[in-house]
């Protein structure tokens, strides 16, 4: 029998960082991986897609008309819009390939994010879905909307205070209380520095 010189290391360095040798385990991977990504385009269809499409531009602005000519306020509104998506799905990608969750509440992380914009606020994607109606409010020119983003608002408030914080407590402990201290809740706020290692 023929004993590849450095194989053993090699099998060890492929165990150390997580990389399944198993044909089978990495086709449960990759599996896994789909059916997560799946979840969050569907979340992103049907309950993004309703927070920031349908209640806004159907419910509470029925008779929104696109503007003949385009303002400066126009411009911001579009700005706004785009710099939503762009957040939105910067938190998505966070969300799946370190959380391996959605942002949903009833489907949350498994595991606590605290890269890219989430070092800055707790609530980036929140804060997306808020910039994006509050570029619709302003490139309609809608007072509709405006109201309807307050009331947004309000429930991603009670949402976020009353069920998931509480619930990301309960389930990544003294961590997320850690991160609570560091980072706030909405308004961003720059990092705070690694401190270096003291010397022993």
């Amino acid at each position: 029998m023929t004993v590849c010189p450095g194989g053993d290391r090699v099998g060890r360095a492929l165990a150390s960082a997580g990389v399944a040798a198993n044909p089978s385990a990495r086709a449960t991977n990759s599996l896994t991986a789909v059916i997560l990504l799946v979840k969050n385009l569907l979340y992103t269809l049907f309950v993004t897609g309703l927070l920031v499409g349908w209640l806004p531009l159907r419910v509470f602005e029925a008779r929104a008309n696109l503007p003949a000519w385009l303002s400066w306020l126009h411009w911001i509104g579009a700005g706004l819009v785009v710099a939503g998506v762009a957040i939105y799905v910067h938190c998505l990608w966070h969300l799946i390939r370190k959380g391996q969750g959605t942002p949903v509440p009833f489907d949350p992380p498994r595991r606590l994010v605290q890269r890219g914009l989430y070092r800055w606020t707790r609530n980036p994607c929140y804060l997306a879905v808020l910039l994006m109606v509050a570029g619709e409010a302003l490139f309609l020119q809608s007072q509709h909307v405006a109201v309807y983003l307050v009331c947004l608002a309000c429930l991603l408030q009670i949402v976020v205070v009353l069920h998931e914080e509480p619930a990301m407590s309960f389930r990544f402990g003294a961590m997320y209380e850690d991160y609570k201290r560091a980072v706030p809740r909405w308004w961003p706020r720059r990092p705070a520095p690694a401190e270096p290692d003291r010397p022993a």
